[in-house]
């Protein structure tokens, strides 16, 4: 494979889960497949979704980066990190409006997300290139100094204690025109329970390219919980 030009790592619904069908639809394309998909009929929808239809469905656990040494480095790394986790459940998630997106979030808090997601953010920051000032400023443009903090040392905002898992449905909205409609697209996929068991590794294979699912590492059923 060649080298990208960002990886990142991120919590994707099993291929045959329900919920992987119906975000990548919802969202017009499979970041497995590269496919585009058709999405359901609303009016806007496709504009509404063409920001998070460029990264695919996902959550974040640790945020897009240049890999410093390399994807091979990165790979092997990320299998060794999914061989030593242990599955465990994913809280029932439910349509949010969060901060003027639509998203799916988690209805009860999951101690096991948090610190698999915090584990992912130290683990792999050895394979982050670090951005220049300049763009870290830019970034940092109106967010609290703890936030600014953690784009310096981790190069993501919304890391440990600013963390919140979610699934994003839309671009940023003037208000939750989405929200019925997703709730009652979603309803018969987010009825059924699913673990969280593996890592899905996402490329960005050029420069504003789309991203692409190009791995899923499964945890190891046998291994310690580090959770």
């Amino acid at each position: 494979m060649a080298e990208p030009y960002r990886v990142a790592v991120y919590y994707a619904p099993a291929a045959d889960d329900p919920l992987w069908r119906l975000g990548s639809a919802w969202l017009g394309r499979d970041a497995e497949s590269g496919a585009p998909l058709a999405r359901p009929d609303l009016p806007g929808l496709a504009a509404a979704t063409a920001e998070p239809r460029r990264y695919g469905f996902h959550a974040t656990l640790k945020a897009p980066f240049i890999p410093r040494h390399g994807l091979e480095a990165f790979m092997r790394d990320a299998e060794a990190f999914a061989a030593n986790r242990k599955p465990f459940p994913l809280p029932r998630l439910a349509v949010t409006w969060l901060d003027g997106f639509l998203a799916l979030c988690p209805a009860a808090p999951c101690a096991a997300l948090q610190s698999l997601a915090d584990d992912c953010v130290r683990v792999f920051d050895t394979h982050r290139l670090a951005e220049d000032e300049a763009a870290q400023r830019r970034r940092g443009a109106g967010r609290p100094p703890r936030q600014r903090e953690n784009i310096a040392r981790w190069g993501y905002p919304l890391v440990f204690g600013d963390f919140r898992f979610h699934m994003t449905l839309t671009g940023r909205l003037g208000d939750d025109v989405y929200r019925e409609a997703a709730e009652a697209y979603f309803a018969p996929a987010l009825a059924r329970p699913r673990p969280v068991g593996a890592l899905a590794i996402f490329i960005e294979p050029e420069k504003d390219a789309p991203f692409r699912l190009v791995r899923r590492l499964a945890f190891s059923s046998e291994a310690a919980s580090t959770g």
